[in-house]
């Protein structure tokens, strides 16, 4: 990058290239928030990239920022942690040269990080300095004020007055594209979780009609993700052992998802929105390609049909697991099913890739192999020969889990804090790929009212017996290129699994385990990513080292111990 005085800029622009985003994302330290000492000017800048497919424009106003971005939607089957899609950046001409605006900031160092927090709860408790107060106090009438606070609320009664039948009709196609990936992702993820499988189906139903109605993402796709699914159990069965006490295992995830919710919602309140990025880029990297491979490993369980496995999560006692089952009886019926289904998943991806027309093809592969698979099982008997099924899945409505929550126990400041770890993570993921899909489409994702629609709706759930939901990068990705206009898509998905719930969860009976874990393992390629830490590794080595960090804690340590380290190096980061 051009300019050497501008360092610091130039590095959030390389950061932006392995991101996935045409122009640089705003900075916490935008010029909004120097109002004095700072001497704000623009620059011209000429930067050359390669051409990526049909162009196609939209526009972007934000933080001072006016962008016009060019291109086009890449791999959404394999949507990775930080980079959604290939684009190009604004206004490029036939040699593929490409002209942008972008500030230069003459301004003082930023707050640490103990005073950002207080000053971001200073401004939010004093009304007088809140824009949103002063626009409130400016309504004569208590019916305007009334209005104001619900649409400040719920995003969805300002957006829906242009609603209209054209928009339903791409929402509804996108909902129910999304309803095939998400029923058997759902159930393979509340495996990983450790609970029955009509609770990663509850997930998916009330959590996504809550965010529907206070979100401001047009495209992310709500449901349980492979990482949660993963750390949740790896924290409380420290607690309480989900294979001796199922029923108290379950409690305290449902009381950690109430704990997620009000840390989430509270982040959201006092402008806490910082927080999220304690965890770097650097640090996902790694702590998303370690806890792939452990989750992979995790599901030889699944695939082999095991019935002896450790709750353990580092590498070495998940291996050493393995090799022990291995030498128990075993039915090769198991992993010959899973191995076929993960192949024809796979298949469908490539042909997906290579006829964009054919994008619903991957989207709906997982629902047609549990499908088949189950029909075979079925037909064949293979269940009298080995084949391990899921059995009875509970149907109906969601139940409520009110009493379920331990408010109460002895425990409940250790699952509090579970619950403030999986709110950072799972916040760090949703806001990451709801800004990538924004930056594509040109409009404003409102970071506090996303913390806050997504502590209402975990809090909602954790009612209602689901557990921690957010965000799903593959969901999403499948959402947006199925064409949705407006979050009626995560309406139409959520009604869609409920009557799912309703009437058809006596059909999976017969539903092999193999397959769950063939679906989650088709999931996990797009959570490592080699390419942005080898840029991270050209661009900062502190970073790196976060990166390496979180990686190797998750792999031979734990994943809580993975968190740590990538927190305790940004930390440093932060003040060197």
């Amino acid at each position: 990058m051009a300019s050497s005085a501008m360092g610091d800029t130039d590095g959030r622009d390389e950061r932006a290239k392995y991101l996935g985003f045409s122009s640089i994302a705003p900075h916490p330290y935008s010029p909004s928030d120097y109002s004095a000492g700072a001497d704000h000017e623009t620059e011209k800048e000429t930067i050359s990239f390669p051409a990526v497919g049909s162009p196609k424009h939209f526009k972007k106003s934000s933080s001072g920022i006016t962008t016009t971005t060019t291109g086009s939607i890449e791999n959404y089957h394999s949507i990775e942690m930080t980079q959604v899609y290939d684009n190009v950046s604004e206004d490029i001409d036939k040699n593929g040269v490409v002209e942008r605006s972008r500030w230069v900031l003459n301004a003082p160092e930023p707050p640490g990080l103990f005073r950002e927090a207080a000053d971001s709860v200073r401004d939010t408790l004093g009304s007088m300095r809140n824009k949103y107060y002063k626009s409130l106090k400016s309504q004569n009438s208590f019916t305007k004020r009334m209005l104001l606070i619900n649409q400040n609320i719920f995003p969805i009664l300002v957006w829906g007055r242009n609603y209209s039948a054209a928009k339903f009709k791409n929402d509804l196609m996108a909902g129910l594209t999304i309803a095939s990936l998400c029923i058997p992702q759902s159930i393979g993820y509340a495996t990983l979780a450790r609970l029955d499988p009509q609770y990663g189906l509850y997930t998916s139903v009330v959590p996504p009609l809550i965010y529907a109605v206070m979100g401001t993402s047009r495209d992310i796709a709500i449901g349980p993700v492979a990482v949660v699914s993963l750390l949740l159990p790896s924290m409380i069965q420290k607690i309480v052992d989900p294979g001796t006490d199922p029923i108290t295992y379950r409690n305290f995830v449902l009381t950690a998802t109430f704990f997620c919710g009000i840390f989430q919602g509270a982040f959201g309140f006092f402008r806490l929105g910082f927080l999220v990025d304690f965890l770097s880029h650097a640090a996902i990297v790694g702590f998303m390609a370690g806890a792939a491979i452990i989750i992979g490993l995790q599901q030889l369980k699944g695939l082999l049909g095991l019935t002896h496995f450790t709750n353990k999560t580092d590498i070495i006692s998940v291996t050493k697991a393995v090799w022990n089952s291995i030498h128990h009886p075993w039915s090769p019926y198991n992993f010959i099913i899973g191995i076929s289904f993960l192949g024809f998943i796979f298949f469908t991806r490539f042909l997906g890739k290579k006829n964009k027309k054919l994008f619903w093809l991957p989207a709906i592969a997982p629902l047609l192999s549990v499908i088949l698979s189950t029909l075979i099982v079925y037909v064949a008997k293979a269940d009298k020969n080995g084949v391990k099924i899921v059995k009875h899945i509970k149907g109906g409505i969601n139940p409520s889990s009110l009493h379920q929550l331990q408010l109460h126990s002895p425990f409940v400041w250790e699952v509090a804090k579970i619950g403030l770890i999986v709110a950072v993570v799972a916040l760090t993921e949703a806001i990451a790929v709801g800004r990538s899909f924004a930056t594509m489409k040109g409009y404003h994702l409102d970071g506090n009212k996303e913390m806050v629609a997504m502590g209402s709706m975990n809090i909602i759930g954790s009612l209602t017996s689901c557990y921690v939901a957010t965000g799903s990068f593959s969901r999403t990705a499948v959402n947006f290129s199925a064409g949705c206009e407006t979050l009626v898509s995560n309406i139409v998905m959520g009604i869609t699994v409920l009557i799912s719930l309703q009437f058809l969860t006596k059909l999976l009976y017969y539903t092999p385990t193999a397959i769950l874990a063939s679906i989650i393992l088709s999931a996990l390629p797009g959570l490592i990513n080699l390419n942005a830490a080898y840029h991270i590794w050209k661009l900062d080595k502190l970073d790196f080292l976060a990166c390496i960090g979180a990686f190797f804690g998750v792999l031979f340590a734990s994943v809580e111990i993975g968190l740590t380290v990538a927190g305790v190096q940004k930390t440093q980061n932060i003040y060197q």
